[in-house]
């Protein structure tokens, strides 16, 4: 299968926390590049387009909107 992604992705398990609106969902960061991330949730049903992903461990916060959902995960582009 060709990889047609714009940055390579690597494998993760890095707890983060989806923020938006006052409210801060844990997560886990599955896999991770430059431009996007793969996270897991236990609910996705709540999680809105655009929210903020904060990884405490790397003190970073990264603006980003989802580009696919499947099951418990997510799929995001960092803006």
């Amino acid at each position: 299968m060709a990889e047609t992604r714009s940055a390579p992705r690597h494998r993760a398990m890095k707890p983060a926390k989806i923020e938006y609106g006052g409210y801060k969902i844990p997560c886990t960061v599955r896999d991770l590049s430059i431009t996007g991330a793969a996270i897991e949730v236990s609910d996705q049903r709540e999680i809105p387009a655009t929210f903020t992903l904060a990884m405490p461990d790397h003190g970073l916060k990264l603006p980003c909107h989802v580009v696919w959902r499947r099951d418990f995960r997510i799929g995001v582009a960092f803006d």
